[in-house]
């Protein structure tokens, strides 16, 4: 064997060993990055639930059947309401899935919850002859449990997440909010 080609060899032999370290490099790279987006995305997730008995009372006004949820936003992220669905009866959890995005009602105005403060979700049924208006109406005319389901995510659009709220009498004049589940759209359930 010659000095050349024994030269060639070395240098294949070490262009080799260069191209699996720089693959595997990489590789982990992807990983890592992959593993800080989730970090940052956790750090951003925005979670409704209903707000504390203690909390203040907000402001919000009326003109037709409006319904409204005082909310707490216990994540670390801004909540932005995209929609809403209601149902005149309470739901229990939803063993079979979300209900399709597409069923969901958009709301008229833009509702943000700031991170770890309070805000509300209101939905409203203008037209009497909507047949939700008229459930609505004897939903709670007759103080029955209703439910709502609310479709949300972060400012950008993602992270959706849909909470489902049971809306539940108490007393004569009172309703008490409580969660029942959250689904989320855009990536897998923990369960």
């Amino acid at each position: 064997m010659d000095w050349s080609t024994a030269a060639s060899l070395a240098t294949a032999a070490g262009t080799l060993v260069l191209a699996v370290a720089t693959f595997v490099s990489v590789r982990s790279a992807n990983r890592a990055a992959r593993v800080a987006e989730r970090t940052l995305m956790a750090g951003i997730r925005p979670l409704l639930v209903p707000s504390r008995p203690q909390d203040p009372e907000q402001k919000i006004g009326f003109q037709a059947i409006y319904l409204v949820i005082s909310l707490r936003n216990v994540g670390s992220g801004l909540g932005v309401l995209h929609g809403w669905r209601f149902h005149p009866e309470r739901v229990l959890s939803g063993g079979d899935g979300h209900p399709p995005v597409e069923d969901f009602h958009r709301l008229g105005r833009d509702i943000y919850v700031p991170a770890t403060e309070m805000g509300f979700w209101q939905g409203a049924f203008r037209d009497p002859a909507d047949p939700d208006f008229a459930a609505a109406r004897d939903a709670i005319t007759g103080r029955r449990p209703m439910t709502v389901d609310l479709l949300y995510g972060d400012y950008e659009g993602g992270q959706r997440v849909i909470s489902r709220f049971a809306v539940i009498p108490v007393g004569e004049d009172r309703w008490l909010a409580t969660v029942a589940r959250h689904w989320n759209l855009d990536r897998p359930d923990p369960r």
